[in-house]
């Protein structure tokens, strides 16, 4: 398929819901991937196209790669391109896939609504800097940002902060940990992200994927 030109491609995904929901977008494309990176040890699979590979990087890497031409093309959620800035990225799809929503979350029984008066402090921890920061500064609020990378759940809990900005799906871990959803932010959905300077190189490459993700995403 696409075999018309000698040009390498090269698709950055993420490991998890991101992998396992662009899969039948690639399916559409008529592309298969040749190792599940679940069970393989590699970083670079190959696919049923010998010039098209996918890597396997960190979900927060793939604009990285793909800005700096690492990775011709990715799909990322809008979490993460809201916290890289999308700088150098042509983003034309939103696939509607691996979704989830952005909120503020906090202790059962914490008087929310009161904390985040105006004028008020409040300690917040999370990995989405940027989007606390805009979150609350639209609000009048002032945060003392904490910087965490991981078990977010955790740090109210312990007294490191009053609330956390995350991604939330079922809730099922907040409930779990006795933590409520006290405001929504915005929903998130991965999209489709590609290097400029490949578009208009590889255009004869990159457009029929496109095409073929764009029809696969569309909403039934």
């Amino acid at each position: 398929m696409m075999g018309t030109t000698g040009q390498q491609l090269t698709l950055a995904l993420s490991k998890g819901r991101i992998f396992e929901e662009t899969l039948p977008l690639l399916q559409a494309a008529g592309i298969t991937v040749s190792e599940d990176p679940e069970t393989s040890r590699k970083l670079i699979l190959g696919t049923n196209d010998p010039l098209l590979r996918v890597i396997i990087v960190r979900a927060s890497d793939v604009p990285t790669y793909v800005q700096h031409g690492a990775a011709d093309f990715g799909v990322a959620g809008k979490d993460v391109l809201h916290e890289h800035g999308g700088e150098g990225l042509y983003q034309p799809i939103d696939l509607n896939i691996a979704k989830c929503r952005m909120a503020v979350a906090a202790p059962a029984g914490f008087d929310y609504r009161n904390a985040v008066r105006q004028g008020a402090r409040l300690r917040v921890a999370t990995k989405y800097w940027q989007t606390a920061r805009e979150h609350f500064a639209a609000k009048g609020v002032h945060v003392d940002l904490i910087k965490l990378y991981g078990s977010m759940e955790l740090a109210p809990l312990v007294g490191l902060s009053d609330a956390i900005v995350d991604l939330v799906s079922s809730g099922s871990t907040l409930r779990a940990n006795n933590l409520v959803e006290v405001e929504h932010i915005m929903d998130i959905s991965s999209r489709l992200v590609i290097n400029q300077a490949a578009l208009k190189l590889k255009r004869e490459r990159l457009q029929p994927i496109i095409d073929a993700f764009e029809r696969a995403s569309r909403p039934a």
